[in-house]
């Protein structure tokens, strides 16, 4: 059984960029974990929203939140690719285990998927 680090990463993308560049952003990040052999446990696209100050002359600009499982040099590949990228302005990334079982958090990813699922539920029928 392979144990790894568990993680999670904010990052902050430009306001002015059309929804197909702003969904690109997204799917290039997650296929970087997912191409080093990560395991995404969750993605929330916060949206767009203000900033408490001006990065880069923007006043807001759009939240995607990730966690997942990988190595111990996947943050440093994550990080090295959000400075060269110039759609993302701010980022973070924060080891919040040490040692998981990926097996142990695919069983928390479907218990969360139905929890989303139950809520979106609950949402339409009102």
């Amino acid at each position: 059984m392979k144990y790894m680090r568990y993680y999670e990463t904010l990052y902050l993308i430009r306001p002015d960029l059309e929804p197909e560049e702003y969904k690109s952003v997204i799917q290039k990040y997650n296929k970087i974990i997912e191409d080093n052999e990560g395991i995404i446990t969750k993605v929330e696209e916060w949206g767009k929203r203000e900033l408490a100050y001006e990065v880069e002359k923007f006043k807001d600009g759009f939240y995607v939140l990730v966690r997942f499982c990988g190595d111990a040099d996947l943050p440093e590949k994550l990080q090295r690719d959000f400075r060269i990228d110039e759609r993302v302005l701010k980022f973070i990334v924060i080891k919040l285990k040490d040692k998981v079982n990926p097996e142990e958090l695919k069983g928390e990813i479907s218990d969360e998927k139905s929890k989303d699922e139950e809520v979106k539920a609950k949402d339409g029928s009102k």
